[in-house]
Formats: structure tokens, sequence, C-alpha cells
């Protein structure tokens, strides 16, 4: 825990950046992208990676190493990414995310990932992914490449979304995440935008649906979204990274969340190990929201009981745990 809050972070990748994993210049442009993000955004004082060092195969062990002995987190979800038209083993191989939640199978969750373009063969290894390794939601990309051309798919897509959607329900699965925003490599920028939640969200309104990055750029829209639809939640993975580079521009986009949607839709995400947990923990237990954009533009105060909501107990319970039965488990 950190000042006392429980920290749950919804995201770590077991990620393979070693650039035999690409597929040409697509997936090095990918990975190029995230070192990018890691080099602009870790702070001074903290370590930078050189490329070399950063651009390889991440063990499971070195990500459940610095997120639990480095950082103050209680909980992890082990994110899987099924980017196979960019990666030979889609970057973040589900197989070893399981894994990584095998270490601590009281602290870490396993969520799944599958390519609904792929049709049974998607809706066969969902089920898999539940039975034999208890995954606990799915998160999904709806950016794909075949034969190197975009080929996307929305989320509010009858033929494509719907039928994963309906097999989560059937598996007992109403958590859903889905990358928005943040477009890397080659992804036509168009596709990473959130039109399409709406109808995710009105069809399906006992899924819960995370937003991740908050869809940035496109925040404004995502903002109107949360206040309309109560099943949408909005994830600050990679967008709580700006609080040390860029303070004033996390402060605004934290401030418009807050204003909108109100600290019960919003959620903490490290992308470990892309950033050391630790330094976005320690800086946002002490951050605050300047004045001047409090009085100017309403926003309210980060408040120590926002804080907790927002690192840990909000996803709490967007995976239907009791947070005092979960501390009192973790603590034995």
């Amino acid at each position: 825990m950190i000042d006392g809050a429980f920290v749950f972070d919804s995201v770590a990748h077991a990620f393979n950046f070693d650039k035999k994993n690409a597929f040409g210049t697509g997936g090095e442009m990918f990975i190029n992208h995230l070192y990018g993000f890691h080099a602009a955004l870790t702070p001074e004082g903290q370590t930078v990676l050189p490329a070399e060092e950063f651009m390889r195969q991440w063990s499971i062990e070195e990500i459940d190493r610095m997120v639990y002995e480095e950082s103050d987190t209680d909980m992890l979800i082990a994110m899987p990414l099924p980017l196979t038209d960019l990666f030979r083993d889609g970057l973040s191989p589900w197989e070893d995310c399981a894994e990584l939640a095998r270490l601590r199978p009281d602290r870490t969750v396993f969520w799944g990932s599958v390519n609904p373009l792929e049709g049974r063969a998607a809706l066969d290894l969902m089920e898999r992914q539940v039975g034999e390794f208890n995954a606990r939601a799915f998160k999904f990309y709806n950016v794909r490449y075949d034969y190197g051309e975009p080929f996307p798919w929305r989320m509010d897509d009858p033929r494509i979304a719907f039928p994963v959607f309906e097999k989560a329900q059937e598996l007992g699965v109403n958590l859903i995440g889905v990358h928005k925003g943040v477009p890397l490599g080659p992804q036509p920028i168009e596709a990473t935008q959130t039109w399409d939640m709406d109808g995710a969200a009105v069809n399906f309104p006992d899924i819960n649906f995370v937003i991740y990055h908050v869809g940035l750029p496109f925040l404004d829209e995502v903002c109107w979204q949360l206040i309309r639809h109560p099943n949408l939640y909005a994830d600050l993975a990679a967008t709580i990274n700006f609080i040390v580079r860029a303070p004033r521009q996390f402060a605004e986009t934290l401030g418009k969340l807050l204003f909108w949607c109100g600290e019960d839709k919003i959620i903490y995400g490290s992308e470990a190990p892309i950033f050391h947990p630790q330094w976005a923990l320690k800086a946002f237990s002490e951050f605050e929201i300047p004045q001047d954009l409090c009085e100017g533009y309403g926003y309210p105060q980060l408040t120590d009981q926002a804080k907790r909501k927002i690192l840990g107990e909000n996803l709490v319970r967007l995976h239907g745990m009791d947070l005092e039965q979960t501390k009192a488990k973790l603590a034995k």
C-alpha cells in the first residue's frame, strides 16, 4: 500500500521487445514508439534504459519483482497483447501472462485476450483462458493488420464484437477492457477513436467496459461518453506517467475526468515494465490539482478519498471483490 491506499495496478505486460519478434517495419515502429514513451516520460533521477536494454524479452520474474518488491503495489493485472499480426508471439503472450499470475495467485489476476476476427477460434480460446487459466476479464485491440494493411474492427460491430461479448457473458465474465487512443506504429489514428463505445455500452449494459489510456488524444469525447453510460470507465495507464514530466498536462486530464465522470470511474495502471511503477505512485500520492485550474475550470480537487478509489478500490469493485476481505486475505 502507499499512504494507506490499496494499490491494484490494472496493467503490466510480459513484453517481448526483441526486434526478431517483430514482423517487418510495422512491428519495429510499434516497439520504437513504446521506447520513446519510456525515454521521454521517465523523470530525472529515475533509470532510463538504453534502447538495447529495453528492446529485449522481459522475464515474468523481472516484472513480478518490479511490481511487488520495488513498488507499493498490492495487486496486479497480467495483461496479454494479441498483436499476432505485428509480432510472432503477440508482443505480450497470453501464456506468459497466465504464468505471471501463477507466481502470486492471490495477488496477480490474469486477463485474457483474443483476436475477434478469428471467429470460432477466438471463442474457443476465450473458453480455454477462462476454464484452464482463470481469466477474470478480457482486453481487446481494435486495430489489426492483414499483409501489412490496417484491418480494424469496431466495438459496436454485431458480427465481430458482439459474439465475443456474448461469449464473455456466457463464461461469467462481465469486465472488458479496450485499447483506445495512443496510436502506435502504423496504426491509423481514426481506428483508435472511441465512437464505437456507445454501441458496445448500450447493447451490453451488464458488461463494464474500461477505456484504456483514457482514449488520449480523444479525452473530451471520452468524458462525454463516461457521463452518459454507467458501464464505461477510464483507465489512466500511460496517462499517469505524464505526472512528473508534464504535471500541468496531467492535472488537466485528471481534472476533466473528475469534473465529468467523478472519482468512481477512474482506474490506475502502471504499464510496467515500460515505466517503473513506484515513481508515478509516489508522485500521485502527493499530487494536487493546481488551484487556478480548480478555480478557472471548476475541477474538483484530488482528495485522499479520490486517490484511494483510483489507486485500487474501483478496480477491486469491478472484479466483484470486497475490499476489506481482500486486504485481510493478503495480510495473512
